[in-house]
């Protein structure tokens, strides 16, 4: 998941709306969104390289997302992988402040992690200083650098789905603003430590490429009655279209 546009406790009937891209090598084996056939109660998108996910819900209120940290390093040996987060949270009864201070970050490489429930929201990563952060009521974006750091695809998608929240609970607009293909001018390009033509690649808030883009959009809804709903769109290589899916919790 690369980048992420989310709403917290501004909309009267969604307390939870989130916006999100995730990019990823076209050639890694994922399932859609779909529940989970080893927990039903858990919906979301499914990495089959290594058993975890990177955008997922469960019936019991809470949810998690998690981007990388782009640093323009060489993975380290050994690392979690780090959907497992994602899969650990949610198979376990911690809540999110529980979950965060029992992790080990330096078993991961760079990270971001949202986790919440229906009553709070935390953001943590392990190249951050505050540990665990909990998250006021507010619009947030983050991409592959921490919380709302304001590159140029995280301020242009945060305006658009400011204004898309208007328009709930019709959802085409957030999906109009994450297939945006525009790149960032080079003045305004992040320098993380990879060569120029990919930064200008990762500068679209939908990545398309013959081997490596946004793999699959999705909407997520948290419902006032506490139930979870969740759209999403697939994309194969060079941003072909492959497919919807909508899958909902049940209270």
């Amino acid at each position: 998941m690369c980048l992420i546009l989310f709403a917290w406790q501004m909309h009267a009937d969604y307390p939870l709306v989130l916006a999100a891209n995730r990019d990823e090598f076209y050639r890694r084996p994922t399932l859609p969104l779909a529940p989970w056939q080893d927990a039903p109660d858990i919906i979301g998108g499914r990495d089959l390289a290594a058993g975890g996910g990177w955008l997922a819900c469960h019936a019991d209120g809470r949810f998690a997302a998690v981007t990388n940290v782009r640093q323009g390093l060489p993975p380290q040996a050994g690392a979690k992988s780090r959907g497992q987060l994602i899969t650990d949270y949610l198979k376990n009864t911690l809540q999110p402040y529980e979950f965060i201070e029992n992790l080990e970050p330096e078993s991961y490489d760079g990270f971001n992690l949202l986790l919440g429930n229906r009553q709070e929201l935390y953001y943590t990563s392990n190249r951050n200083e505050v540990h665990a952060e909990p998250l006021r009521p507010g619009i947030y974006g983050l991409s592959n650098h921490r919380l709302d750091t304001p590159w140029m695809k995280v301020t242009r998608a945060k305006q658009a789905f400011t204004a898309a929240l208007n328009a709930l609970p019709a959802s085409e607009a957030f999906f109009q603003f994450l297939a945006d293909r525009s790149l960032a001018p080079d003045a305004s390009l992040p320098q993380t430590g990879i060569p120029l033509a990919a930064e200008r690649m990762l500068s679209a808030i939908f990545i398309a490429s013959p081997d490596y883009g946004t793999r699959a959009s999705t909407l997520l809804l948290a419902h006032r009655d506490g139930h979870f709903r969740m759209q999403e769109r697939r994309f194969g290589a060079n941003g072909e279209a492959l497919g919807e899916a909508i899958a909902e919790t049940v209270l």
